[in-house]
């Protein structure tokens, strides 16, 4: 039986790891409502068009709507980037997950206080 799992593991492990890459982190902290980051923050709308640089961000488009999830905490000279949904016209942008601007959304309505500072992990700028 070992030997046979020996001879799946290495194929199991290529499966899992898929296409993926660790990107840099964005900032070592976050703020979120609760302590696993799950809860909604906020509900924003988007006021000014916003064109991802890479995998760990997403498209924003004026008017938009987007659920925030966190708030990374700003370090040294670095933006201040926010976690969140975007939800758009069109079908194929409904629960886009990913970081923007948080200069570019105004806030619509508060759900929870972002109260809970949260170390972030790589898992957080992980793109497939």
């Amino acid at each position: 039986m070992a030997r046979i799992l020996l001879l799946f593991l290495p194929g199991l492990v290529a499966v899992c790891s898929g296409s993926g890459v660790f990107m840099d982190r964005l900032a070592s902290k976050k703020l979120c409502a609760d302590d696993e980051c799950v809860y909604t923050i906020s509900l924003a709308r988007v006021q000014e068009d916003y064109n991802a640089p890479d995998c760990r961000f997403i498209n924003i488009k004026k008017g938009q709507q987007i659920y925030i999830y966190s708030k990374l905490v700003k370090e040294n000279e670095a933006g201040e980037f926010w976690a969140g949904s975007v939800y758009g016209d069109k079908q194929a942008e409904m629960g886009i997950v990913g970081y923007f601007p948080s200069s570019l959304v105004k806030e619509q309505h508060v759900y929870q206080e972002a109260t809970k500072e949260v170390p972030t992990t790589d898992i957080d700028f992980f793109c497939e």
